[in-house]
């Protein structure tokens, strides 16, 4: 088997994927591939230009952000089938509003966000069922975000007392 057919069979196996049209992962393995990261290595860091979507098939990430008063922050850990990186492909951010670190070794489809951007303008409807799940994953992303900081709130650091 070759890396493309290896690649579609990966794709087809993603949850997130499932009720795309077959003819469809041929058009995602063109602008994808395998990609490895070691644990401790980062996908990508807070601020860096967007490039890639990732979902991931085997290992653990850590996203990072860097809170003033607090130092680096996990805000996340994804998990097999995960999506990271998802604002790579919205209209409007450009950099990362997060860092993307390996905790664990970690294999992930790696997705070039400007090819699928104009993939999801080419084929409408496959767009529309993208676009609606990645809808899903910001909103989960979001309320996880919320209650962290609540808790966040909940649980002022020292310095935060002194001066608040």
């Amino acid at each position: 088997m070759d890396e493309r057919q290896e690649l579609i069979g990966l794709m087809q196996t993603i949850p997130w994927f499932q009720e795309l049209e077959k003819g469809i992962f041929d058009k995602f393995a063109g602008i994808s591939e395998v990609a490895t990261f070691e644990a401790g290595q980062f996908l990508f860091r807070e601020g860096d230009r967007e490039d890639y979507l990732y979902i991931m098939l085997e290992g653990r990430v850590a996203l990072e952000i860097h809170v003033p008063g607090r130092g680096t922050m996990r805000i996340y850990t994804a998990e097999p089938m995960d999506i990271v990186g998802w604002s790579s492909i919205t209209p409007v951010v450009r950099q990362r509003t997060a860092a993307a670190r390996a905790v664990l070794p970690s294999r992930l489809v790696r997705i070039r966000a400007e090819k699928l951007y104009h993939l999801c303008d080419e084929d409408h409807d496959m767009g529309y069922a993208l676009m609606r799940r990645l809808a899903n994953v910001i909103a989960s992303r979001l309320l996880t975000t919320r209650l962290q900081l609540l808790d966040m709130f909940a649980h002022p650091t020292t310095d935060e007392v002194k001066h608040g």
